[in-house]
């Protein structure tokens, strides 16, 4: 098991940057990859991005692709999303997610989730 909790999460304007941390107890956690989705209202559990175990590879979805960067620390168990140029469409519920396959995250591929936390853009 892992429990895995957000935070970092608010309401910011448009253009503005927000990092968001996870952190991770229980088992291992390097056992896991890790990653994050997002879900806005209305709307499913998107992919945003995903980091591998030892770090050293990063996938993202479009949506974060040139504007958020997914980052680890194994010394402190969290896993970071650094958000810049933020837009009103990025407004969502961000949720960490660990797994025990490949870094290449699917909503499928997630064992443990974390419950979450709103991040608002203004325009």
């Amino acid at each position: 098991q892992v429990q895995l909790v957000e935070s970092g999460g608010g309401l910011v304007q448009a253009g503005d940057s927000l990092r968001l941390s996870c952190a991770a107890s229980g088992r291992t956690f390097t056992t896991y990859v890790m990653g994050w989705f997002r879900q806005a209202p209305g709307s499913g559990r998107e992919f945003v991005a995903s980091i591998s175990r030892s770090g050293s590879m990063k996938y993202y979805g479009d949506s974060a692709t040139g504007r958020f960067t997914i980052s680890r620390d194994n010394n402190k168990n969290t896993v970071y999303l650094q958000m810049d140029s933020l837009k009103p469409e990025d407004t969502a519920v961000y949720y960490c997610a660990a797994a025990t396959g490949s870094y290449v995250m699917t909503k499928g591929s997630v064992n443990y989730w974390g419950q979450g936390t709103q991040v608002t853009v203004s325009s």
